[in-house]
C-alpha cells in the first residue's frame, strides 16, 4: 500500500476534515510551501467531477472483476475519491547516487451540487523529493490548488497530470509509455524521461487491490516498474545529466482503510535482473499485520501474486526522527513467498512533512534489497505511514 498510497488515502474521504479545510483554501489560492529545515514525510469513469455523485462506504466503484483498458485508465477517474500517480526512483550522475520522488494526488472533495464553477469539486496535491545521498540530506517540496483555469488538471483518458509548473504526462502505446515529468522547486529541480521496459503490471486479482477484509476496502491498482530514465537534475545551481532506473504507480479508490489499519509499509523494488517486487503490509496500533500482500514478476513471466497472509515484516534496526519523534524501522526482513529479503534505508532521514498539503508526516526513501545471504538484488523505494499518528480516513 503503497506506499505509494500513502498518505494519499489521508484524502480519502469527502468531508473530511483535512480535505474540508483543503478545498476552502484552495478556493481562494494555491501554495507552495517547503518542509522545517532538516525534514520531509503511497476509474475508468468519464464523468464529469461536477457531476459525480458523492458515494456512500456501500457505492464503491471499486469492484472486482472489472478489465483494466489502456490508455484509458492511464488517465484520471475523477468520480472516485482518491488517486495518485506515484513516481520514485535512483539517478546517478557519474558515481553520485540519489533518490527522487514525484507523486501527484487528486481528490474528490464531496462538493457536487455547487453552481458555481469556482466551487473546489477536485483536489490537486503534488510533493516532489530528493534524497541526496552525497550530502546526507533530504530535500522536498509540495503544493495544492483545486482543479481547473489552467492552474491544475488530472486529464481523463491518459496521463497528463500538471499542478502550475509541475507536470506528468504520458505517451506512446501502452505498452511502450514513454513519460515526463518536470519539477521546479526552490535548491532542486527535475526534468526526466521515462521510457517503459515492460508492459503495465496489474496488482492484486488483474488489477483489483485488497487492501482489508472487507470487498470495498480495495483499489484499482497497477504499477509500471523497471522504467529506464534519462535527463537532467539540478541541484542549486548546478545542472547535472542523470540516469538511472524508476517505478511508477497509479492506484484509485473510494474506501481504502480498514477502520483497524493505523498505517502501512509498502516497498516496490526494481532487481537487477528485471524482476520486479512489491510487498505491502496494513498494521494495526499494536503493530500487528491486519492485511498483507504483494507481487512479484519476472521478465517474460505472469505476475506472481502474494495472497493475505503470505507476506511478513519484520523490523529491525529503527531510527528516532528529531523532528516529529516518530520511530520508524530503517531495516526490514520481509518474508515473500518468493523468497526472504531484507530491505536497507541508504539514508535514515527520508521523513516528509506533507501536512500543509495531504495533511500527513510520513517516510519514504531510496534503499537497497539484499537476498537471504546479504546480497544487493535490487533497489527501489520503501515507504512507512502511521508512525508520527494515525493516518485519519475518515468516515462517510
Amino acid at each position: 500500500m503503497h506506499r505509494r498510497f500513502l498518505l494519499m488515502s489521508l484524502l480519502a474521504a469527502a468531508g473530511q476534515p483535512t480535505i474540508a479545510r483543503a478545498a476552502s483554501a484552495a478556493s481562494t489560492a494555491s501554495a507552495t510551501t517547503a518542509p522545517a529545515a532538516g525534514r520531509s514525510a503511497p476509474a475508468a469513469s468519464r464523468a464529469s467531477a461536477s457531476t459525480a455523485p458523492a458515494q456512500s462506504h456501500a457505492e464503491s466503484t471499486i469492484v472486482p472483476g472489472r478489465r483494466l483498458v489502456f490508455p484509458a485508465d492511464f488517465g484520471a477517474h475523477p468520480a472516485t475519491r482518491i488517486e495518485w500517480w506515484y513516481l520514485t526512483g535512483s539517478l546517478r550522475a557519474g558515481p553520485a547516487l540519489r533518490g527522487f520522488q514525484v507523486t501527484f494526488f487528486r481528490a474528490r472533495t464531496g462538493i457536487g451540487a455547487e453552481p458555481s464553477r469556482f466551487a473546489a469539486r477536485q483536489l490537486l496535491f503534488a510533493h516532489a523529493a530528493l534524497s541526496d545521498l552525497p550530502a546526507s540530506r533530504l530535500r522536498h517540496d509540495q503544493r495544492i490548488a483545486r482543479s481547473g483555469f489552467g492552474i491544475a488538471e488530472a486529464a481523463v483518458g491518459d496521463t497528463r497530470v500538471h499542478l502550475r509548473d509541475w507536470s506528468l504526462e504520458r505517451s506512446g502505446p501502452p505498452r511502450q509509455s514513454r513519460y515526463h515529468t518536470r519539477v521546479d522547486s526552490n535548491g532542486f529541480a527535475f526534468d526526466l524521461t521515462l521510457d517503459a521496459t515492460q508492459p503495465p503490471l496489474l496488482q492484486g486479482d488483474a488489477g483489483y487491490s485488497r487492501k482489508g477484509p472487507l470487498a470495498d476496502e480495495a483499489s484499482y491498482y497497477y504499477s509500471e516498474p523497471q522504467l529506464a530514465l534519462q535527463g537532467r537534475l539540478r541541484l542549486d545551481q548546478q545542472a547535472l545529466a542523470v540516469e538511472g532506473r524508476a517505478w511508477l504507480d497509479h492506484e484509485w479508490s473510494d474506501t481504502l482503510l480498514a477502520p483497524d489499519a493505523v498505517g502501512w509499509d509498502w516497498i516496490g523494488m526494481n532487481l537487477d535482473d528485471g524482476a520486479a517486487l512489491t510487498a505491502f503490509q496494513l498494521r494495526r496500533a499494536n503493530g500487528s499485520a491486519l492485511w498483507s500482500g504483494g507481487s512479484l514478476r519476472r521478465p517474460g513471466e505472469a505476475v506472481r501474486d502474494f495472497a493475505n497472509g503470505a507476506v511478513r515484516f519484520h523490523a529491525g534496526r529503527l531510527w528516532s526522527s528529531p523532528a516529529s519523534r516518530a520511530v520508524y524501522p530503517v531495516l526490514w526482513q520481509i518474508e515473500t513467498p518468493a523468497g526472504r529479503f531484507e530491505v536497507h534505508a541508504l539514508l535514515d532521514d527520508q521523513e516528509l512533512d506533507s501536512r500543509a498539503s495531504t495533511g500527513a508526516i510520513y517516510w519514504e526513501g531510496l534503499s537497497d534489497l539484499l537476498d537471504a545471504r546479504g546480497q544487493r538484488v535490487g533497489r527501489g523505494y520503501l515507504e512507512m505511514t502511521g508512525y508520527a499518528s494515525r493516518l485519519q480516513i475518515g468516515a462517510t
